[in-house]
């Protein structure tokens, strides 16, 4: 069975090798950006199965990643979860708007990201 491809976009580099490491481990493939534009070039080049987008990055947000890909038709079918210490109200509130299909907030448990990954992928 083909492994499927997971997209993070993050600055923070020691997370990212945490979530590389955790994410390998569970049998999937995983590439990474560190910001939001090498994000939404990798999304469209790699076309991931599922996408991990912090919110707070350079270059460009990731409200406006995830607005960008939920309004082409190529790339909206793709789930994105949004992965932040943004955790107000009106924060989730506006990933919602911009398409985000989770939302979960930093610090994390690995299960529950892992469990929310299943869920989008349908596995």
């Amino acid at each position: 069975m083909d492994k499927k491809k997971i997209l993070i976009v993050d600055d923070e580099k020691d997370l990212v090798k945490i979530l590389i490491f955790r994410l390998e481990a569970n049998n999937y493939e995983v590439i990474s950006a560190y910001d939001g534009l090498e994000g939404l070039e990798k999304a469209k080049k790699e076309k991931p199965d599922l996408i991990i987008l912090d919110l707070m990055l350079s270059k460009m947000d990731g409200y406006k990643v995830c607005g960008l890909l939920k309004a082409d038709t190529r790339y909206n079918k793709i789930p994105i979860i949004v992965f932040t210490a943004k955790a107000r109200d009106e924060d989730m509130k506006l990933g919602e708007e911009v398409g985000a299909d989770a939302y979960i907030t930093k610090p994390f448990k690995s299960q529950v990201l892992l469990d929310k990954i299943k869920e989008l992928l349908k596995e």
